[in-house]
């Protein structure tokens, strides 16, 4: 079933989630072209309408993947009004669940990215956490795996603050920037979340 609503679906102090829409594509690729020194080699976000239309055409018709945005909320001032976030822009990242399988499995591997300007601030780490309650909540999942390339240490302890731990490692898993990239398994349970 296509994903439509464009408010967040949940927030924390600094970070909404929300599903993507097409009407995201202008902000989403201009903050992928300024974040590919902060990618690379890891991860390639579309960054141009063409193929951020196709992309984001997946994540929103495909039944068997979810995308979330990760939107900085802004600040609250001191009279308690809205401060608008810096430089106009409120996208800080986002994070996708692929090959979702239902049934007796309910599990999904998970993909994300942060946008340079939100880098090292504790932005994704928030949205992250949000989209694993919401996988476990509302959409029912049991499990949520991230395969990460061991040298992407940011990746690496983004997964581990959030409580992802790691399973194993697969070799040569996923073709990425012209080869076939070994990975780590990090992965976490509904019960893990709610225990913890």
């Amino acid at each position: 079933m296509p994903h439509t609503p464009s408010r967040h679906l949940a927030e924390g102090p600094r970070v909404g989630i929300r599903y993507f829409t097409y009407a995201d594509g202008a902000e989403f690729t201009a903050r992928a072209r300024q974040s590919k020194d902060l990618h690379h080699p890891w991860l390639f976000p579309p960054d141009s309408a063409q193929a951020y239309e196709a992309y984001a055409g997946r994540l929103i018709e495909d039944p068997t993947k979810a995308g979330f945005l990760v939107c900085e909320k802004g600040a609250e001032a001191a009279d308690g009004a809205r401060v608008p976030v810096p430089d106009g822009g409120s996208i800080a990242g986002f994070v996708n669940i692929n090959n979702i399988v239902e049934g007796g499995f309910r599990s999904g591997a998970l993909g994300y990215g942060a946008f340079a300007h939100a880098a090292d601030r504790g932005l994704m780490r928030e949205g992250l956490g949000l989209v694993v309650r919401h996988a476990f909540g509302p959409m029912r999942l049991h499990r949520l795996e991230i395969n990460v390339q061991p040298g992407n240490a940011a990746s690496i302890a983004l997964a581990r603050a959030c409580g992802f731990h790691l399973e194993g490692f697969s070799p040569r898993m996923l073709y990425i920037d012209g080869a076939w990239r070994d990975h780590q398994r990090w992965a976490i349970t509904a019960e893990t979340v709610t225990s913890g």
